[in-house]
């Protein structure tokens, strides 16, 4: 296998880890328990280098979200806040209002073309969710984008007609849009990190 180049300013954009996705009773079963170490290995990884870090922050306007401003859910968990700030690459904090991170402020496409950025991993809650969305609109923008999928989580979701999919079905799904559809390439945190650090 060839090795995986990372590009010295490849960005790693950690999606919406936030202390409201582990309100189970509001969102019910998930996926992926090693998600959490996956994301702090990968932005262990990226500050280590001086890649540069995009930190991004759900702000639901939705009432009963956990997610809402002014709430305790609103805050990132505590494991990626202590890692904000202790980098030597670029470091961008975006708050939004939708699923895609390139819909929010600040604008995360003139910071990507300001820091000369062409390559970016996603990472973070939900897999189906934000980070799908965003790993999307990115292969659209003409970026290249690399999915961490063993480093995102999910819950269940009911869709129409009471039909269920378990949040690792839709994880599955993910993967095959993403990486089918040509969006993106799913890489394991392991070889990310490996990548990373040669």
């Amino acid at each position: 296998m060839n090795k995986r180049e990372i590009h010295g300013n490849a960005a790693l954009i950690v999606i919406d880890v936030q202390k409201g996705f582990d309100e189970a009773e509001h969102w019910g079963p998930r996926d992926n328990p090693e998600a959490e170490a996956n994301i702090a290995a990968l932005i262990d990884a990226w500050q280590a280098t001086g890649r540069p870090v995009v930190f991004v922050r759900h702000d639901s306007p939705k009432p009963g979200s956990p997610l809402r401003p002014g709430q305790e859910g609103n805050d990132l968990k505590d494991f990626v806040e202590e890692r904000r700030g202790r980098g030597e690459g670029a470091e961008l904090f975006v708050t939004k209002t939708v699923n895609s991170a390139f819909y929010g402020t600040p604008d995360l496409r003139e910071w990507f073309e300001a820091q000369g950025v062409r390559q970016f991993v996603v990472t973070g809650i939900q897999t189906n969710m934000c980070a799908e969305t965003t790993a999307r609109m990115g292969g659209n923008l003409g970026y290249e984008v690399l999915f961490a999928l063993d480093a995102t989580h999910t819950f269940d979701l009911r869709g129409p007609e009471g039909y269920r999919l378990t949040a690792r079905e839709l994880a599955y799904a993910t993967a095959v849009n993403l990486q089918g559809g040509g969006f993106a390439e799913i890489v394991p945190t392991a070889e990310l990190v490996e990548a990373a650090k040669g």
